[in-house]
């Protein structure tokens, strides 16, 4: 039978009690850990958010009736005591915060009881992660899932507080919007008053936060939902948070020291670590050069190396074919992987197929400085030495090359750098490596449209160094674009946007829209834009990512309260569901299921 707490008042959280607290009588209620039956004394440890404390139930400190009650206590009953705070009689437990006290309790009531739990509630769970998500409202009682979460809200909070001390107001921006097919795919809404016409849900609130500063409100900033109808991964949900700022009459440099400051704010308060600063900047053609990515992990070295010029003239075809179309041969050296078996070796040769290499080039370096390679029968001696010479190999090195167009090339090289290091355990996760990537290239071009696309969005300033090579040479266009990168992941990123009309008009020519297809998609924008803007620019983190990061998980369904899974649905609510035909009539809708594929007979 539950009881009432009427008439108790928790005074402590567990972990709030200490040896300075001897003596005093205390009232705590929280969550059974585990008890302990030992005949004439029960041990209980009582769990809540701040961690766990040891309770004493012994006969004579307590009723007869109460004593019986603490036998009958099972793990995830939740309960309220009163006792005395006793310096510990066993031996201290090191492992808890509360190891050298325990509390001798006078009264217990059972404010409710618990089946038996799914899973046990620990930290460091081996539990299925299904399993897990289905009972979320169980596993976010584990004490590493709630170490993170009030890690995220002290992120949360002190990034309000250090931003309003900057002049930032915090305004919210809808989340009921229109479609501007740009970017990902977008969640949409139906609109019951308006039948077949449709909502978005926001990817970002990009276009509104360029309007209040049209509007004259300077700095903005919003902890804001943004919601993407794309593919999965670890650091990927459908709906995640942004922390969205975006800052008037400001060029890239005021962006950046703004947010460094902050950062290193973040990572004082909450870890007690120290960022440097100024962090380190690079630009994305050097990122590209040296790491093969515009997300560089600097924890570890194992850079490219373009060997382009040295096998120039080689007789391996594979290396000839890639120079003559205009790519490069490029390698890294696996420190120390010389011996490593050709079965490994054809792994890696599969995965670097999966980033769209066509193969994979290899040079073992032995310990007698003697070489074994897959393409050695078609290069000479000294071709060979001058080769590992440029890779600065040393006996016992492995060298891998990729020849394909630059892209493929960095993409390949990229990924097997960080495949080798996972391979290698050369990661730290203590260390935190900060880079800003900057100098973005303003277009890419899509094979796919047969056209530029933006690499960020469509009002990204080009570099005004660069604003002559517009009609020439879009390509070589670099944009007034930022990313800030953390230990090969980024945790955000941004640009100065473009606030004078003719590079506007110019940029979405660049693009392919035709004057009315603009104004179709961002014409409430475009018509601020004849007001009076002023130069701005902004920013925006995933909060998901940079607090996962903070927490060292891999996945960023660790530090979000209730996450979906890779099919974008929620195990615990079960979420997207079917509705009835009344809601869908209400909404103008019919539903028509794809037709299931029946095997032909």
């Amino acid at each position: 039978m539950a009881e009432s707490m009427k008439g108790l008042k928790r005074s402590h959280r567990c972990t709030e009690l200490t040896s300075a607290n001897i003596g005093e009588t205390v009232t705590l209620m929280g969550w059974v850990q585990k008890g302990r039956n030992k005949g004439g004394i029960v041990f209980v440890d009582l769990r809540d958010r701040s961690g766990m404390i040891q309770l004493i139930f012994e006969n004579g400190s307590i009723d007869e009736e109460g004593f019986e009650k603490a036998g009958r206590l099972r793990s995830e009953f939740v309960i309220a005591v009163v006792g005395k705070v006793e310096a510990r009689s066993g031996a201290v437990n090191e492992n808890l915060k509360t190891g050298d006290i325990e509390i001798r309790v006078n009264t217990l009531r059972i404010l409710s009881e618990s089946e038996t739990p799914p899973f046990p509630i620990e930290e460091n769970s081996k539990t299925k992660e299904e399993l897990r998500l289905k009972y979320r409202s169980l596993d976010l009682r584990r004490p590493d899932i709630q170490k993170n979460l009030i890690m995220r809200s002290k992120v949360a909070m002190l990034t309000r507080m250090f931003l309003e001390k900057e002049g930032f107001l915090e305004i919210e921006t809808p989340m009921l919007t229109k479609s501007t097919p740009e970017g990902a795919r977008d969640y949409l809404v139906p609109s019951r008053v308006h039948p077949g016409s449709f909502y978005a849900l926001p990817q970002s609130p990009q276009l509104f936060k360029q309007l209040l500063m049209c509007s004259g409100y300077d700095r903005y900033l919003q902890i804001a939902k943004c919601f993407r109808d794309e593919d999965l991964r670890a650091d990927r949900q459908p709906e995640f948070t942004q922390i969205d700022m975006e800052l008037a009459f400001v060029d890239v440099d005021e962006v950046i020291d703004v947010n460094e400051r902050l950062l290193a704010h973040l990572f004082r308060e909450v870890l007690g670590v120290e960022v440097q600063l100024p962090i380190q900047r690079m630009t994305w053609q050097e990122a590209m050069d040296r790491f093969g990515s515009d997300k560089p992990d600097l924890r570890f070295g194992m850079e490219l190396t373009d060997v382009s010029g040295i096998v120039k003239d080689c007789e391996f075809v594979v290396f000839k074919n890639a120079l003559e179309a205009g790519g490069s041969v490029r390698g890294i050296n696996a420190k120390g992987q010389g011996s490593m078996p050709r079965k490994k070796i054809d792994k890696l040769v599969d995965f670097a197929k999966d980033y769209g290499a066509k193969g994979l080039a290899y040079l073992a370096v032995g310990d007698d400085g003697t070489y074994k390679s897959s393409f050695a029968k078609f290069m000479k001696e000294e071709e060979l030495k001058a080769l590992a010479d440029a890779m600065q190999a040393e006996p016992g090195d492995l060298l891998l090359f990729a020849a394909d167009r630059n892209k493929v090339v960095w993409d390949v090289l990229g990924a097997l750098r960080l495949e080798l290091t996972k391979q290698m355990e050369l990661l730290d996760k203590d260390e935190y490596r900060f880079v800003w990537i900057t100098e973005f290239p303003l277009l890419e071009w899509s094979e796919e449209q047969n056209r530029y696309t933006a690499m960020h969005h469509p009002f990204t300033m080009p570099m005004d160094e660069d604003l002559h090579l517009l009609d020439s040479d879009p390509g070589a266009v670099r944009a007034k674009a930022y990313d800030i990168v953390l230990n090969g992941t980024e945790i955000g990123g941004g640009s100065v946007r473009i606030h004078q009309n003719d590079i506007q008009v110019k940029m979405f020519e660049m693009l392919g829209f035709t004057k009315e297809e603009a104004a179709e998609r961002f014409g409430f924008l475009l018509t601020a834009f004849k007001y009076g803007v002023p130069p701005h620019a902004g920013l925006a983190y995933g909060l998901d990512r940079l607090v996962m990061l903070m927490a060292k998980e891999d996945s960023i369904r660790d530090v979000i309260a209730f996450p979906k899974v890779k099919d974008a649905s929620c195990l615990m609510s079960e979420a997207p569901g079917t509705v009835d035909d009344k809601q869908l009539e209400e909404l103008c809708l019919e539903v028509e299921l794809p037709k299931k594929e029946t095997q032909s007979e």
